[in-house]
């Protein structure tokens, strides 16, 4: 089930927070709590993926992205992502989320979380996402312009520039 009370609170948590560029780094705390575990006692890797949730929401609200996807009554859907797990999160520990967007191309934002316990990264994730509409794909300009930003994209990091020419060459559908 998806923790809706736990996004309110983020969300309640978050709504005095300073503005952010559109760049910046959103800042939040999660417990891990025995619903969120799986057989092995550690933190769930599909509520992995719902905590990230309770970050890239925020984030979103911190730099204006939801009230213009109100304004406009557009969406926000996933498109890919890829995740890499390396320190168990098990009952009861509190997690630090980074979340940010570290840049866009002609159809995409990209992306990148991170929960830390103490030095030690625990798990990472990159995410390709789109701006919808009726009319399909929203551009990042066009984004970017009703956000008030004339920005142009960052330089995107080389791992995350190899892993969206990977996904380029990874077949569509899937075969077999």
């Amino acid at each position: 089930m998806y923790p809706v009370i736990r996004m309110f609170y983020q969300l309640a948590v978050t709504r005095t927070a300073p503005a952010l560029p559109l760049t910046g780094t959103h800042v939040s705390r999660h417990r891990c709590w025995p619903w969120d575990i799986d057989l092995w006692m550690e933190l769930n890797n599909g509520r992995t993926l719902t905590f990230y949730d309770l970050g890239r929401i925020p984030l979103a609200r911190r730099t204006g992205l939801v009230d213009v996807l109100k304004r406009k009554r557009w969406g926000l859907t996933m498109a890919g992502a890829s995740v890499r797990y390396r320190a168990r999160i098990r009952t009861f520990e509190v997690v630090e989320m980074r979340s940010r967007a570290v840049g866009w191309d002609d159809k995409f934002i990209y992306l990148e979380q991170s929960m830390w316990k103490g030095e030690t990264c625990c798990n990472q994730i990159v995410y390709r996402s789109a701006v919808i509409s009726r009319d399909g794909i929203v551009p990042p300009a066009k984004l970017l312009q009703e956000m008030g930003l004339s920005l142009d994209a960052p330089d995107m990091p080389r791992w995350i520039q190899a892993w969206i020419e990977a996904e380029a060459e990874r077949p569509w559908p899937p075969e077999g």
